[in-house]
C-alpha cells in the first residue's frame, strides 16, 4: 500500500519579534554552516529585515551606553564623555548626568542609522570578496545571516556594559565580551561558507582580507601623518627643551 503524502503545512518562522527571536536563537545555538543555509533559504531572509534588526540593536546599544555614562558621571568614577556642540544643552537639563543621559537617549536613533550604514558597507565588502573566491551567495542572504549573528550579540554586549560601572565586575564582563566576540567571528565564517557554498579557506579569506585591508589602510594613514607632522612635533619638543 502506497503511503499518502502528508497535507500538513510546512512550519515557517513567524514574522515579528517572536519569529526574529527564533532565528537569533537558531543562529547562536546551532553553530554549523547548514544552519545558515536553512535560515537564508527562508522567504523572510531579506536585507530589509536585517537592517531593521541592526537599527533596533544599534539604538538600544546607544541607550544603554548613555545610561552607563550617566552612572559614571553621577558616581564620579570616570570623566563624562562630552557631546560636541551640545554641552550647553547637556548642562541646562537637570543635573549633568541626567541631562547627558536624556540627550544620548534622544539621539540614539541616529546611532541606529549609523550602525545600519556601517553594517551594510561591511557585509557588502565581505560578499564582494566572497564573489571573487567564486561564492554563489547574495547580498540579501549575507546581510540576513550576519544580522542573525551580530544583533543578539550586540544586545548581549549592551547589557553587559552596564556592569562595567561595578568595580571588578567590569573586568569579568570584559572577558565575557571578548569570548563572545570570538564566538561571533566563528559563526560569521560559518555563515559566509554556508551562504556562498565554498570551502573553509575561501570563507576565512572573505572575512579576514577586508580587515587586513582596513588595518593596512589605517597604518598607511598613521605613517603618512607621522611623516607630515613629525618635523612640527620635533620643533615643538625642541622649543620646550630650550625654553627658559
Amino acid at each position: 500500500m502506497e503511503q499518502m503524502p502528508s497535507n500538513d503545512p510546512i512550519m515557517e518562522s513567524k514574522p515579528g519579534p517572536a519569529g526574529w527571536f527564533q532565528v537569533w536563537v537558531t543562529a547562536l545555538t546551532k553553530p554549523n554552516e547548514q544552519t545558515f543555509i536553512d535560515l537564508t533559504e527562508s522567504p523572510n531572509a531579506t536585507s530589509k529585515t536585517a537592517f531593521i534588526w541592526v537599527f533596533i540593536a544599534g539604538t538600544i546599544a546607544s541607550v544603554f551606553q548613555s545610561i552607563l555614562q550617566a552612572i559614571y558621571a553621577a558616581t564620579g568614577t570616570t570623566p563624562q564623555l562630552p557631546i560636541p556642540g551640545l554641552e550647553e544643552y547637556t548642562q541646562s537639563v537637570g543635573t549633568g548626568s541626567v541631562g547627558s543621559a536624556l540627550i544620548g537617549i534622544c539621539f540614539s536613533p541616529i546611532a541606529g542609522v549609523i550602525a545600519v550604514l556601517f553594517f551594510a558597507l561591511f557585509v557588502a565588502v565581505i560578499q564582494w570578496v566572497a564573489k571573487l573566491f567564486g561564492g554563489s551567495g547574495t547580498f540579501d542572504k549575507m546581510t540576513y545571516a550576519f544580522a542573525a549573528i551580530s544583533v543578539p550579540f550586540t544586545l548581549i554586549s549592551a547589557v553587559l556594559t552596564l556592569f562595567n560601572a561595578i568595580p571588578y565586575v567590569g573586568l569579568c564582563t570584559g572577558l565575557i565580551s571578548f569570548g563572545v566576540g570570538i564566538y561571533a567571528l566563528v559563526l560569521q565564517v560559518m555563515a559566509v561558507k554556508g551562504v556562498n557554498r565554498f570551502g573553509w579557506g575561501q570563507a576565512i579569506g572573505s572575512i579576514f582580507i577586508p580587515w587586513l585591508v582596513i588595518l593596512l589602510f589605517c597604518c598607511c594613514i598613521v605613517f603618512g601623518l607621522s611623516m607630515l607632522l613629525g618635523p612640527v612635533i620635533g620643533d615643538v619638543f625642541q622649543g620646550m627643551q630650550f625654553a627658559p
